[in-house]
């Protein structure tokens, strides 16, 4: 995991809120994750604090505080839309965020047996999603771009894949990289849709979070979800949800799972969890 940038804790959390939202400052602090990007600590019973502890994770938690606010009032689940923001100061460099907490765990710890209406929920929030994003939407060099921009990383990876399962991506690859490209205008993404960044409570899709790659572009980066989380029985109904995947995008957004699940099994040494997310979408994309 890389190292802080800036040294965060619940001391500067506390004093930040002392300084910028003193109606806040009281409530109790529990660290619940001190991540790649951020610190996030609960903040009483209704409040996150989203801390940036890199120059990169700021620029993102910028992003969610521009557009969240203005995606959120048409979106059919909840999302981290900020509450509060937080500004830079004399005692830390970057902006930061108090934003909803939401109930839930996310979908990565769930068995995927207990997700039988996540296909319509995320198909049908997928669709609301995806709308012509604005020229000064935010621009991800990653996320959304055609297939062709990721061969070079793909086929790295599957350099340390076992000759069978190598020929059987590459058979993945060959047939997504040939399929028609993406000439609608760019639609809002949420950029890194997969099972961590869905929260599940009792059996239901409660919350969709982490908008910090938010960009615009192909649809089908978003709609590799279908691999990354459900089993092949549930694939079709979220498809059906979505309503307007065609072939030629449906195997893009396999081509997408194939590439994003190589990236969690090559750079995940230190995060069994996303190194589980790898695996199982890599096995659904095989299938």
């Amino acid at each position: 995991m890389p190292a802080a940038e800036f040294p965060v804790s619940v001391e500067l959390v506390r004093g930040l809120l002392d300084e910028q939202h003193p109606d806040l400052a009281d409530l109790p602090i529990e660290v619940l994750a001190n991540g790649w990007d951020n610190l996030v600590c609960r903040l009483g019973e209704e409040f996150l604090v989203r801390l940036p502890r890199r120059a990169v994770a700021a620029e993102l938690v910028a992003h969610e505080q521009r557009w969240l606010p203005e995606l959120a009032g048409r979106l059919p689940l909840p999302v981290p839309a900020p509450v509060r923001v937080g500004q830079p100061t004399a005692q830390y460099p970057w902006s930061w965020s108090v934003v909803p907490f939401f109930p839930g765990r996310t979908a990565a710890g769930r068995d995927r047996g207990d997700l039988r209406s996540a296909p319509a929920a995320l198909g049908g929030f997928l669709d609301a999603l995806h709308v012509p994003a604005p020229a000064e939407a935010p621009v991800n060099a990653f996320r959304g771009i055609p297939l062709a921009g990721r061969a070079e990383g793909v086929m790295k990876a599957l350099a340390h894949v076992g000759p069978a399962d190598r020929a059987a991506a590459l058979r993945v690859w060959e047939s997504a990289a040939a399929a028609t490209a993406w000439h609608g205008p760019p639609l809002w993404l949420h950029g890194d849709l997969h099972p961590a960044n869905i929260l599940v409570d009792h059996g239901r899709i409660s919350a969709v979070i982490d908008f910090g790659d938010m960009t615009s572009g192909d649809p089908a980066t978003d709609l590799s979800l279908a691999w990354t989380l459900f089993p092949a029985d549930h694939r079709a109904a979220f498809r059906q949800a979505y309503g307007r995947a065609d072939d030629a995008t449906w195997q893009r957004a396999r081509g997408w799972a194939l590439a994003l699940s190589l990236v969690f099994l090559t750079h995940s040494a230190d995060n069994p969890l996303m190194h589980r997310i790898g695996e199982r979408a890599f096995r659904e994309v095989l299938e």
